[in-house]
């Protein structure tokens, strides 16, 4: 019989689907077809596959091999089915025993001498194959972010040479190893940071509950200074959300450090990124920064400036976690379970508000500037800070220094594990059922949430933010109820629209 299966993996978001390639040699003039749905990349592969199996010493089969790549409607793209169509022609023409094959999947691109090179998205291939019940053969430039799936059996080979001797029992393959997880690099201190009380404080709530951050005030107030060290307040990833994160990172094109794959991201792009930079897009579809910040921090300085259309991406990310970016061909769907911290001027010249009395801004400039952020958008931020520019006394070298971060974590960690404890999940991720049980005010508050609301002018979301804001100040209390001091404070978070000269 001449038909061989080999199992592979494709790529659509942070998912593999499996892929089978079948290989049949017929009679008839020699000629090699693929099918099933194959980008350009993939169909070059004959090329390469013919090259690399004659610079093995194997023989390349003079008749008609037909290469079915199914399910036929997925599409299949880069060099990653070079090893699974190479093995199948090999297994068909009887060159390699084909039941071998059997409870295996391979991944790798193949240069024209026959070296595997590595590809995008083996993470995810990994912990599919896993879930099937199957091993993964990857070149040996995968290997480490291979390994990081520690429950997987995953081996790497170098040439197809020894992928085929791997097969036939000649030699063992390597296990895939993860390098040795490196030290996080020094985070910024918050010691460093001097004043600034309230904002001190509201960082560490921002921490404790993973709430979305707004910070307005005059230049060189502090706002960067404070969003720089909030990820040395957060706990260590767990292995899921490390797992997770570095799928996403594996698939974006831009590689994947398995040194550092414990660590949260810190996204900060530019105010001049494109929505499709923030959301993701491309073809196949690749993250954008709100993903590769999944399970970490993305920060967005001078808010106002970027444009309408990329921050009105954040909208739905923001509720659900979760973004698909859809194209005219294919769609995909990624994580983005973010933590938003934004920082803005209070209006454009940046000094509304304050004691100086320097700003000029007409109150149409300042109505303008801050329509410039829709009221969605603003909504769904659950703590809004102004901050006043510093007095020139705490600015002295000799300055005493702020609490550290160290201690600032050890309350988050505590406040996060009683979170868990309770509802299985960070506060601001707390949904409507979870929201009336773990909230409970008692009459006078309710009475104080409702005047507030209506004096504020406060939306239904707002409120159930406001709420849950208000038991993160409670878990930082350690305080099994919510308290009027602890709604106070959360009420004390959503800041008004800044007029010019006050």
């Amino acid at each position: 019989m001449s038909l061989a299966l080999v199992h592979s993996r494709a790529r659509s978001g942070i998912q593999a689907p499996p892929v089978q390639v079948e290989v049949h040699l017929s009679g008839g003039l020699p000629s090699t077809q693929i099918v099933g749905l194959p980008a350009a990349a993939v169909r070059e592969s004959r090329d390469r596959v013919r090259a690399a199996i004659l610079c093995a010493r194997f023989e390349y089969p003079q008749r008609r091999i037909t290469i079915n790549l199914a399910p036929a409607d997925l599409p299949k793209d880069g060099g990653r089915f070079d090893l699974p169509i190479a093995l199948g022609i090999l297994a068909a023409s009887g060159q390699i025993d084909r039941d071998a094959l059997a409870g295996c999947e391979f991944l790798g691109e193949l240069g024209l001498t026959g070296e595997l090179r590595p590809v995008d998205g083996v993470l995810p291939a990994v912990l599919a194959a896993a879930r099937d019940g199957r091993r993964l053969v990857v070149p040996a430039g995968s290997g480490a972010e291979a390994g990081l799936a520690g429950g997987a059996e995953a081996y790497v080979a170098r040439t197809l040479l020894e992928a085929c001797a791997g097969l036939g029992g000649r030699t063992a393959l390597p296990r895939a190893r993860a390098h040795a997880a490196t030290a996080p690099p020094d985070a910024p201190d918050m010691a460093d940071v001097r004043g600034q009380a309230q904002a001190r404080r509201a960082l560490e709530v921002a921490a404790a509950g993973g709430h979305h951050l707004l910070m307005s005030g005059p230049p060189g107030c502090g706002k960067t200074l404070l969003a720089t060290r909030l990820p040395g307040l957060l706990p260590e990833a767990s292995e899921a959300e490390a797992l997770e994160t570095a799928a996403v990172a594996s698939i974006s094109g831009r590689g994947l450090d398995p040194a550092r794959w414990r660590q949260r991201p810190w996204r900060s792009p530019h105010h001049g990124a494109s929505a499709v930079a923030l959301a993701g897009g491309g073809s196949p579809p690749r993250p954008g920064e709100i993903s590769l910040a999944h399970n970490g921090v993305l920060f967005l300085d001078e808010l106002p400036e970027w444009s309408r259309a990329a921050l009105e991406v954040l909208r739905e990310p923001l509720e659900s976690g979760r973004i698909t970016v859809s194209r005219a061909a294919r769609s995909a769907e990624f994580p983005a379970r973010f933590q938003l911290v934004a920082a803005m001027n209070p209006c454009p010249c940046g000094w509304a508000g304050d004691p100086s009395g320097r700003c000029r801004c007409s109150p149409d400039m300042v109505r303008r500037y801050w329509g410039r952020l829709s009221g969605p958008l603003l909504d769904r931020i659950d703590l809004h800070l102004a901050m006043a520019r510093l007095p020139p006394a705490l600015l002295r070298p000799d300055a005493p220094p702020g609490e550290s971060s160290r201690a600032i974590r050890a309350r988050v960690q505590a406040a996060r594990r009683r979170q868990r404890d309770r509802g299985g999940r960070l506060n601001a991720q707390l949904e409507q059922a979870g929201l009336a049980e773990a909230c409970r005010l008692d009459a006078a508050d309710l009475g104080l949430l409702e005047q507030a609301g209506e004096r504020l002018q406060l939306t239904a979301r707002s409120l159930h933010r406001v709420l849950r804001v208000a038991r993160t100040i409670a878990d930082l209390d350690a305080s099994p109820a919510i308290a009027t001091a602890h709604l106070a404070e959360a009420l004390g978070y959503r800041m008004p629209a800044p007029s010019p000269g006050t």
